[in-house]
């Protein structure tokens, strides 16, 4: 990282934090939790993205390789971050990018993750390691779902294994995620007589 965007990414976190820490004190919940995970999202895009898509694009590789390697339809090639797909006469080679890593789904739960108010922070730490691996595991079965059926119904069906089928696949997982982690917690937490929240875990 060169000095120049060092110093940007220190005055952009510095002035962001300032935001975030006067929203807190004027105590502006509601702008405070936008404020803050918008803002910590596109930070790591912007600087955390670079140096991370490729560790999470040989992660998806890697497992989605362990199942190409008891079937037998797909190789993986982890370092590369590379998938080759025989299909009958024809094959195909898949290159695991920014958008088939899910770095810009699991930037986006942790943002907000980190501004959601209903956990304490230990319990912050731990709903993030867990959501991460379920994001990073289903991203690579989506993956998967995508070798097989080019692998057993050619290459012309990779348009809508990738565009359809691996996609409703994955944002179901994520979908379910976001509900047991965001939503059903704060609708326990509610007190259905005074309709307010608790906020003894609330940091």
């Amino acid at each position: 990282m060169q000095v120049g965007t060092i110093i940007l990414f220190v005055v952009l976190v510095a002035v962001w934090a300032f935001v975030v820490h006067v929203l807190r004190k004027a105590n502006l919940a509601f702008w405070r939790f936008v404020v803050g995970a918008v803002g910590l999202f596109l930070l790591a895009m912007a600087f955390v993205r670079p140096w991370a898509t490729l560790p999470m694009a040989q992660g998806v590789t890697a497992i989605a390789g362990l199942v190409g390697s008891l079937t037998h339809t797909f190789e993986a090639y982890f370092f590369y971050g590379v998938i080759y797909v025989p299909a009958g006469t024809s094959s195909i080679t898949m290159q695991i990018d920014m958008e088939c890593s899910g770095i810009i789904e699991t930037m986006a739960f942790l943002s907000l993750l980190v501004f959601y108010p209903v956990y304490s922070r230990y319990e912050k730490v731990a709903v993030g390691l867990l959501g991460s691996a379920i994001l990073l595991v289903s991203n690579a079965l989506r993956i998967v779902i995508i070798c097989e059926i080019v692998h057993f119904f050619g290459p012309d069906a990779f348009a809508l294994a990738h565009t359809y089928i691996g996609r409703f696949f994955f944002y179901a997982i994520t979908i379910l995620l976001y509900f047991y982690v965001f939503t059903k917690p704060d609708v326990i937490q509610m007190k259905v007589g005074g309709l307010r929240y608790d906020a003894s875990k609330r940091s």
